[in-house]
């Protein structure tokens, strides 16, 4: 049985998408089975894995508006054991249509239920808003992580997540946990940063990943080429950092495959 994880964070460019991409990848390099779902209408986390978006055919917009069947949305990538839903940018309505549709909030979560069978890990990338959407995705997952910059405002609006994920779990999805706060963008020759890693690990103490994601030109190149920076340059920071919280994530959730 499989653990879902949305990545989730209103605040937008703080390497959501860059994280879901690498981490789905790397954790795919140590064996184990991998589905991406791109919640997002900007479908980066579907280019970013080299799926041309205007080539799909089904994406997760009509699993979630037409009860398509997810399966046959499933795209493998370039990354043996690593899969996707894709995403397109007709999601920017669903949230619309989605909302006379019974149980609007559970729809994702029944379309991968029954996918947790198939995959270890299936990371849910989420829109930089708190809409129905991501809703769905917080409903549907077994945990979050919240990736946070490093930067003068990273705490901002982390008590607007953090308070909707309150709201989920009590309403929607008790068993809703949080699997980690991720620094991401970091720079370990500013103060700033390392100030920042401490201003985030005081209240939060240990559900901040030790690993960090440092700044890394490769992994903004590795996107523009449709490809995970493990692929694209093995050997950088960029790639370092996400098998480190790959394995990370892997100890964490040991008890998954000893059941």
């Amino acid at each position: 049985m499989g653990k879902i994880i949305a990545l989730a964070n209103q605040k937008g460019g703080v390497g959501k998408t860059t994280t879901t991409i690498n981490l789905a990848a790397s954790l795919a390099a140590l064996e184990k089975k991998v589905l991406v779902v791109d919640a997002d209408p900007q479908a980066n986390a579907s280019s970013g894995l080299g799926i041309d978006v205007r080539d799909v055919r089904l994406s997760i917009y009509e699993c979630l508006v037409n009860s398509e069947d997810p399966n046959g949305a499933i795209v493998s990538t370039d990354v043996e054991g690593l899969d996707i839903i894709p995403s397109h940018i007709d999601l920017v309505g669903a949230e619309i249509e989605m909302l006379n549709l019974e149980n609007r909030e559970r729809i994702l979560r029944n379309l991968l239920r029954p996918l947790k069978e198939n995959y270890d890990f299936i990371l849910i990338d989420c829109s930089p808003s708190l809409g129905l959407i991501t809703v769905n995705a917080l409903t549907a997952a077994d945990s979050v992580i919240i990736p946070v910059q490093c930067e003068y405002f990273a705490l901002e609006g982390i008590s607007k997540l953090l308070n909707t994920i309150k709201i989920i779990k009590s309403k929607l999805n008790t068993a809703l946990e949080i699997e980690g706060f991720l620094l991401t963008m970091y720079d370990s020759r500013l103060r700033l940063a390392n100030q920042i890693y401490e201003e985030v690990k005081r209240p939060f103490r240990d559900l901040v990943f030790t690993t960090v994601i440092q700044r890394n030109v490769k992994l903004s190149e590795a996107s523009s080429y449709g490809k995970p920076v493990l692929l694209y340059d093995p050997d950088s920071k960029g790639s370092q950092n996400h098998m480190q919280l790959a394995k990370e994530i892997i100890d964490k959730n040991k008890q998954l495959w000893q059941q």
